[in-house]
């Protein structure tokens, strides 16, 4: 990978049969396939047109270092978010993209980033030491991956980018930031940190992103981004780009705070899973979860991701898991980002079959291979649902998301059944 002096120096980078709802008598285990049918978030909105056929990258007008980015990466052709997106984007409108997880987002809106910031280095190449492009997102491990991809593509230019997020010392990302880094890749909170300091000058940011825009809207992520924005050009003098694989239509009413007449795209039905995705729940006693679990584990093959509700949960699971003869680590939001690190390398790499994780997880964690996504307790929302399993079933890949259902959780998931749709029936 590239190592450009602002870099933040961590480490890189079955089918389904019929559809019927639970049944038990909550004495023993048993399970229930079913396919979740898409409804999509709202039918009122206008899409901009676009062309979502896949083209070859060297059609869209790219800059020939990026191109050779994009050649060394293996990439040939675009997704459907991609064809639609880039086009939009390069023109320079501002967007709100929506697909399922897994189908190319973040490389609809590095590419055309990139590509304006490559322009105009190319015109006026002493115009440096001032950020152009800030990134919001609201993981750590997100913002990792974002910009791993933009430091796969930029790195036969002079272009420069950091990731900013806490668990880690600030002096170094203060110092790329007072530098004027071109792309700032940031969670809001270690963000406002250093904007409290004043390292942070972004008078000259041309393209603001929102990633997982809609996550951004909860977990009081939303002060800090209205703040954020404050401190940018004005909308009409910047392009804004947000996108998510769920945009609910609460959360669209917030965004016209930071986003002047954007153009939306929806690539697939809005806001459910992906159709490659085989989706089963398992009637399982709380008290036998563990222990159903382990075997599970023990017959399947992996990378296994197990998400949990609480991170004490996310220890205790790991722990007893070890204990089986299990290779499994935790990762949720008290471990130290050296911990963190570790246990994605570790999954990513094969030393742990099995992550069991908190939704720290559910956005951003982008790992080949993942064969089933478990949801140990039923997920509290539709959204909550979508972007966990989004861990599975990736680009051209298939995968599994089981839920484990204990008898005292079977309305909760009858909500989130209903939620998607017709309740689903034997």
């Amino acid at each position: 990978m590239n190592s450009h002096p602002a870099h933040s120096g961590r480490p890189r980078r079955r089918r389904g049969g019929a559809r019927r709802a639970p049944g038990g008598n909550g004495h023993g285990p048993t399970r229930a396939h079913f396919h979740a049918p898409h409804r999509p978030q709202s039918t009122d909105r206008p899409q901009a047109p676009y062309d979502p056929s896949p083209v070859a990258f060297d059609t869209l007008g790219l800059e020939a270092s990026l191109l050779e980015g994009v050649e060394v990466r293996g990439f040939e052709k675009t997704t459907p978010i991609q064809s639609a997106v880039i086009p939009i984007a390069l023109a320079g409108q501002n967007v709100i993209g929506c697909a399922d997880t897994g189908t190319g987002k973040t490389v609809a809106f590095v590419l055309p980033i990139l590509n304006r910031l490559l322009k105009a280095r190319a015109e006026q190449p002493d115009d440096k030491g001032f950020t152009r492009v800030l990134i919001l997102a609201p993981t750590r491990e997100l913002c990792v991956q974002i910009e791993d991809d933009v430091q796969g593509f930029t790195y036969h230019t002079d272009l420069t980018s950091i990731a900013v997020y806490g668990g880690v010392e600030m002096g170094p990302q203060e110092r790329a930031l007072k530098a004027g880094v071109d792309i700032v890749v940031a969670t809001p909170g270690r963000l406002m940190d250093h904007q409290r300091s004043n390292a942070v000058d972004f008078s000259r940011v041309h393209t603001f992103v929102l990633d997982e825009a809609d996550r951004m809207m909860d977990m009081g992520f939303w002060p800090d981004v209205r703040r954020i924005a404050q401190t940018l050009p004005p909308q009409d003098k910047r392009q804004t780009l947000l996108f998510s694989a769920t945009m609910p239509d609460e959360v669209m009413r917030l965004l016209d705070e930071v986003v002047c007449d954007p153009k939306y795209v929806q690539i697939g039905t809005a806001g459910g899973p992906a159709r490659s995705i085989t989706h089963e729940i398992e009637n399982v006693p709380a008290g036998q979860k563990t222990e159903w679990l382990a075997k599970f584990l023990r017959r399947t093959e992996g990378p296994i991701l197990v998400f949990v509700h609480r991170k004490s949960g996310a220890e205790r699971l790991a722990r007893q898991l070890q204990g089986f003869g299990i290779r499994a680590a935790a990762l949720h939001a008290d471990r130290t980002q050296q911990q963190r690190t570790a246990a994605v390398e570790g999954f990513r790499g094969g030393q742990y079959k099995v992550l069991v994780a908190t939704d720290v997880a559910a956005r951003g964690l982008d790992i080949d291979g993942i064969t089933h996504v478990v949801n140990y307790e039923v997920p509290s929302s539709r959204e909550t649902y979508v972007h966990r399993v989004g861990r599975t079933g990736r680009a051209a890949a298939t995968g599994t998301a089981l839920t484990l259902v204990a008898p005292e959780e079977l309305r909760a998931l009858q909500a989130l059944q209903r939620s998607f749709g017709p309740e689903l029936q034997g």
